[in-house]
């Protein structure tokens, strides 16, 4: 406990922590899981301070039909599945429209690997969202869409994240990282690209102009060390491009999911390990200034405990959500932000609406 609250104090002092000294708090299973929290919950406050943001968005998952079959994923599904639905030009715009009546500020979508799509298709519903709603920023989109959008049309995927910029892609979601690991991901997705590729396109997307999220999917068969060398691959990426907006953990979610009842996961991570995964980040990525907490992985309980272990973000009010709740997850659709203000300032803290690039409003 002395060795790790020293480790705690030099990190306070502007230390920044290796991989090793990562792995060894990210373990920590008695009372100094609240210092690693206490120390995170610390620098969350010198880095931006004690206001809780949050975003006003609308999630359109375009269509769950996939060519892939993540081991994680109880969204997608085969021609001729029941349930299987995809949308077309006037149901994006309805979708679009709708959104601009609630008074969103960005409309996220990403769907299934659809096996028609081309970069034509990413480029169209990009598209028609900039037409039903004009001025909301889109959100959109990740590095296995691009890459696939890219074979699928004979592009370079720089091609294709410049023909998604000309169609008004705003940010891209940084998810499809899962973890960046490449023995772990030939276990979970198989199918997805490599961590080489979704770094080399996180890249170029940086180096246009497309910021874009980090996330980690964690909880299911990879291990600590796996964790943190996930999160050494995104510092390295910020420190050199600088085009990571936030940085989200995701809890994998397992009830649904092929990853579970395989038994090749296990039952998602435990509490500890949640807020440690949040109070880590939070010391580790010293780059990064923003860390968002999921309340659609982890509850609104949970993600009010988050926000004292160095999270300062809630999320999007969303709307509509697909991908958790058909892994298993409940109540993932729609979080009123007065009820985020209730988390807040049961904190004593401030809750504030804020742009997708973090623009307070």
């Amino acid at each position: 406990m002395t060795e790790m609250r020293r480790l705690l104090d030099d990190v306070l002092a502007g230390h920044r922590l290796t991989e090793d000294e990562a792995v060894r708090l990210m373990k920590e299973r008695g009372r100094g899981v609240f210092a690693i929290a206490t120390a995170a919950d610390t620098v969350r406050e010198e880095k931006v301070g004690g206001v809780v943001t949050y975003v006003r968005n609308q999630n359109i998952n375009v269509t769950n039909l996939c060519i892939n079959a993540c081991g994680f994923c109880g969204f997608s599904k085969k021609p001729g599945d029941e349930g299987v639905y995809e949308y077309g030009r006037e149901i994006i715009l309805a979708k679009a429209r709708k959104a601009l009546e609630r008074d969103v500020t960005e409309i996220c979508t990403v769907s299934g690997l659809h096996p028609d799509f081309t970069a034509q298709s990413y480029s169209d519903i990009i598209g028609w969202i900039r037409e039903g709603a004009p001025g909301v920023h889109i959100h959109a989109s990740n590095p296995m869409e691009v890459a696939y959008a890219a074979k699928k049309s004979g592009m370079s995927t720089e091609a294709v994240l410049r023909a998604m910029q000309e169609a008004g892609l705003g940010t891209l979601c940084g998810t499809a990282a899962e973890i960046l690991v490449d023995e772990v991901r030939s276990v979970i997705c198989p199918g997805k690209i490599g961590t080489a590729e979704w770094v080399r396109i996180v890249w170029e997307a940086h180096r246009l102009g497309i910021r874009s999220t980090a996330t980690i999917m964690y909880g299911h068969c990879e291990s600590v060390e796996d964790r943190v060398r996930h999160l050494t691959i995104l510092r390295e990426i910020q420190d050199e491009t600088g085009g990571f907006t936030e940085f989200v953990p995701l809890s994998f979610i397992h009830m649904n999911t092929p990853l579970y009842r395989a038994g090749l996961a296990r039952a998602g991570a435990t509490g500890r390990e949640d807020l440690l995964m949040f109070a880590v980040s939070r010391l580790y990525l010293d780059n990064i200034e923003n860390l968002q907490v999921s309340w659609v992985k982890l509850g609104v309980k949970f993600a009010q405990l988050a926000l004292l272990a160095g999270a300062n973000d809630l999320g999007g009010t969303m709307f509509e959500e697909s991908i958790s709740k058909g892994a298993g997850a409940r109540d993932t659709d729609y979080l009123d932000p007065g009820e985020m203000r209730r988390m807040a300032e049961d904190l004593a803290r401030p809750l504030r609406q804020r742009t997708t690039l973090y623009e307070l409003l």
